[in-house]
């Protein structure tokens, strides 16, 4: 599970807020309680969803392992309705990845059973049913699935290889070569998933026609610097803004200005903070300055040969649609990395409705998009995001 969870914290999250937490189970109580949930859907509770069909016999009991996916309410995004998807999309791709490195060490993935909160409702701790956990279950944790494993004998793959592309994977802001990214190699990237990815209802575009991109850039344009002229939404972003790469390290999230604007002197890298604190922002957008950082992204976004946008098919996901929808982004990244090819994600489109829905009908994107990133072969490395210690995520229950 260590080695798990070290190689699962490598993968995407929004704002670098890392809003996942895994519960094991070894208390007698727990394990009873979580085989109940994944066994049989509660009566009286959130409905829990079923990957798979039929349910296991009394075999294997007592060898099974249980994990519970939960979403940490201490650590998430919370100014923007649109925060939600996007923080149970980062639990979906953290939880792709580490049963992946599981499955790489010989315990495979028998069912997952997800839970839905009651209608109009949100999850809270221990199943909001009164489910006896124990007094170890995080008061902050909103459980998401509870996942069944059972040992096999041969795994399929190599996890060093797994940790060495998910060590590679990051967000890259520099600017890409505009070379076109051969279809063969962007079909593949699109290819069916497995493990939770398997059977996401996504949609994957490729953007590649120069009249969609001038469009989207269009969009960055006008649309770009609503973020920095909210005044909540800000103050949130702002507050993952490190001071420097030592202080990032430290606290094992968020990111530092190199991270968002590259290497910089330390003079340049005061001056931004002070112009980018949300009390200078709140004088500045008066100014148009949020245009201007608007117009200086389109620029960057407009020479990029390919945006990549992935829709869920229902335009208002459930728990288990946007948990999938997480783990389909993260396969998607791994198979880019491997390519040799580098992701920078223009969330600012996606984060209000209107400018979503602007972007869904000029571009003709079914569903509900909820990722859309830059595409391509950067000109320059880019320094990898700090993460927390992988087992800082993982409690026993």
């Amino acid at each position: 599970m260590r080695e798990a969870a070290d190689i699962a914290a490598l993968g995407p999250s929004s704002h670098n807020c890392q809003p996942w937490g895994v519960a094991w189970p070894t208390g007698r109580g727990a394990r009873r309680a979580v085989e109940r949930l994944v066994d049989e859907a509660p009566a009286d509770g959130p409905e829990a969803s079923d990957s798979t069909s039929g349910v296991r016999g009394t075999e294997g009991r007592d060898t099974d392992e249980y994990v519970i996916l939960a979403l940490d309410r201490e650590r998430e995004l919370t100014s923007l309705p649109a925060h939600a998807v996007e923080m149970l999309a980062s639990c979906g791709a953290y939880l792709q990845v580490l049963l992946r490195s599981l499955a790489l060490q010989g315990w495979s993935t028998d069912r997952i059973r997800f839970v839905e909160p009651p209608t109009g409702g949100r999850t809270g701790g221990a199943y909001d049913t009164g489910r006896p956990l124990g007094g170890t279950w995080p008061v902050s944790w909103s459980p998401l699935c509870a996942v069944r494993l059972r040992r096999t004998d041969e795994p399929a793959g190599s996890l060093a290889e797994l940790r060495r592309t998910a060590l590679a994977r990051r967000t890259n802001r520099a600017p890409y070569r505009p070379d076109a990214v051969e279809p063969a190699v962007l079909d593949a990237l699109s290819a069916p998933s497995t493990g939770v990815a398997e059977g996401a209802e996504v949609t994957v575009r490729h953007l590649v026609a120069d009249s969609e991109r001038a469009a989207f850039a269009g969009l960055v344009a006008r649309h770009g610097g609503r973020d920095f002229s909210h005044r909540q939404a800000w103050r949130e972003t702002y507050s993952f803004v490190r001071r420097d790469e030592a202080e990032a390290r430290a606290r094992g999230d968020g990111f530092p200005l190199s991270q968002l604007f590259g290497p910089l002197s330390a003079p340049r890298r005061h001056a931004l903070r002070l112009a980018l604190a949300p009390t200078t922002m709140s004088v500045l957008r008066h100014a148009g300055y949020h245009r201007v950082l608007a117009r200086q992204l389109a620029r960057v976004v407009r020479p990029t040969p390919v945006v990549v946008a992935m829709g869920l098919t229902d335009t208002s996901p459930g728990v288990e649609a946007t948990v999938r929808g997480g783990a389909r982004l993260a396969e998607y990244w791994l198979r880019a990395t491997e390519a040799g090819l580098a992701l920078h994600p223009v969330s600012v489109v996606l984060q209000h409705d209107d400018v979503r829905k602007e972007l869904q009908d000029r571009l003709g994107l079914p569903g509900r998009t909820f990722f859309v990133s830059r595409l391509g072969r950067p000109l320059t490395d880019f320094p990898r995001s700090p993460r927390r210690i992988g087992a800082h995520a993982v409690r026993t229950i």
